[in-house]
């Protein structure tokens, strides 16, 4: 199977993936083209859930938590 081909999720995270083919290898939903940044825009601009799958079809609210956590790990990266 070739790298360029296959998904692959960050340790830790169900549903969090990068594909160098994909949004530029941008970290991002699994099972959608819709990227974690993206998700973290919509939140920041006070958008719920809902909102959020209402616009994004397909997008799973069940990994919020995941994605919020991957944000804070993320930063305590750059921090360091």
């Amino acid at each position: 199977m070739s790298e360029k081909n296959s998904e692959n999720t960050f340790k830790g995270c169900q549903w969090i993936i990068h594909h160098p083919d994909m949004l530029g290898g941008q970290p991002a939903v699994k099972g959608t083209r819709i990227s974690v940044a993206q998700v973290l825009e919509c939140l920041a601009i006070g958008m719920t859930s809902q909102e959020i799958a209402d616009d994004y079809p397909g997008f799973p609210t069940d990994c919020l938590p995941e994605i919020l956590r991957f944000a804070a790990e993320q930063m305590q990266h750059v921090a360091a």
